[in-house]
């Protein structure tokens, strides 16, 4: 099916019109920048985006095929606390693999292949314990925010950690009207020991006549790669919360700052600036799990999700 005949409503007031809008307005406005990883971007600082959930609904693009199950896997991950990637290896999810892929390459001299890498992470536990961790990335602020106590003689030792996600949904049940529903991911005295620092970095949610709506700031967006999965994961964590706190889920808002589109990425832009949104993809969550940490890749089914073709692009590492 060509983008020309794809069956849509209405196309020009589809929900998925506003990220073509900002992937153009990137591509032709956007000031070009060189960045960390050398290949160079086009970007503009600070965007919005807004999404009604209401009747199951997602922001899951259908101008490209996006793997939501492994955006899916990741958060569940992230809920964890961990910060290996083997968990992730063993489920075939290559999210993070670049990344400790790049230090051991560094560090050893190898060559070895990124499959490779990550069947040994997968095989052998003492290597992935060497080479997979990435540092105290997302789900350890998340679930296990360090924090130190007094130990005598000015000393400190470690002490419990925060559990910001249960604290979180502890507050909306108790007290709906704060204004202080806050999972924060940027620890500025851990930042230089994360093998990348959160880009999806603070998420804020506020309870309005029963609805659940939240606000996600980025700090750092590759929009062609990065936000298909973003918005799915920010907005999957909403519903999921949603049903732990009995709320109906009301609005997704997602903030970008530096939103940026790489120049080796202009095959992937191009062709999928050609295309028109079809469908309205609906998310079931089959079972309300005992607590947000219960959820399982089984429990999450998506109905009328019928995207175009796969469009790919080279990660920036």
């Amino acid at each position: 099916m060509t983008a020309k005949s794809a069956k849509t409503d209405d196309p020009v007031a589809h929900p998925e019109i506003q990220y073509l809008d900002l992937m153009r307005k990137i591509w032709t406005d956007g000031v070009r920048q060189d960045d960390r990883t050398g290949i160079g971007t086009r970007s503009i600082f600070g965007h919005t985006l807004r999404f009604d959930l209401s009747d199951g609904a997602m922001p899951l693009l259908t101008t490209k095929r996006v793997y939501w199950k492994t955006a899916t896997r990741e958060l569940l991950w992230f809920l964890t606390g961990e910060t290996n990637i083997r968990p992730l290896c063993q489920q075939n999810v290559q999210i993070w693999t670049d990344w400790p892929l790049a230090r051991y390459r560094q560090e050893t001299g190898s060559d070895i292949a990124r499959e490779d890498f990550a069947q040994r992470i997968v095989d052998d536990a003492a290597f992935a314990s060497q080479w997979g961790d990435l540092g105290p990335v997302y789900g350890k602020q998340w679930v296990n925010w360090p924090t130190f106590v007094p130990a005598g003689d000015g000393l400190f030792r470690r002490g419990e950690g925060i559990d910001q996600v249960t604290q979180l949904v502890t507050s909306l049940r108790e007290n709906p009207t704060s204004r202080r529903h806050i999972v924060e991911g940027w620890n500025v005295a851990e930042i230089d020991r994360m093998a990348l620092p959160p880009c999806h970095k603070t998420y804020q949610f506020q309870v309005a006549d029963g609805r659940l709506n939240c606000a996600l700031y980025q700090r750092s967006c590759d929009v062609a790669l990065g936000l298909p999965f973003n918005l799915w994961a920010g907005a999957l964590l909403q519903r999921m919360i949603a049903q732990q706190t009995d709320l109906r889920p009301g609005e997704f808002v997602w903030m970008g700052g530096d939103v940026h589109l790489y120049e080796n990425q202009a095959t992937l832009v191009e062709e999928q600036l050609q295309r028109l949104p079809q469908g309205h993809p609906r998310l079931e969550i089959r079972r309300r799990p005992e607590s947000i940490f219960d959820y399982r890749i089984d429990d999450f089914a998506v109905h009328g999700y019928e995207p175009l073709g796969k469009l790919t692009a080279p990660v920036a590492v």
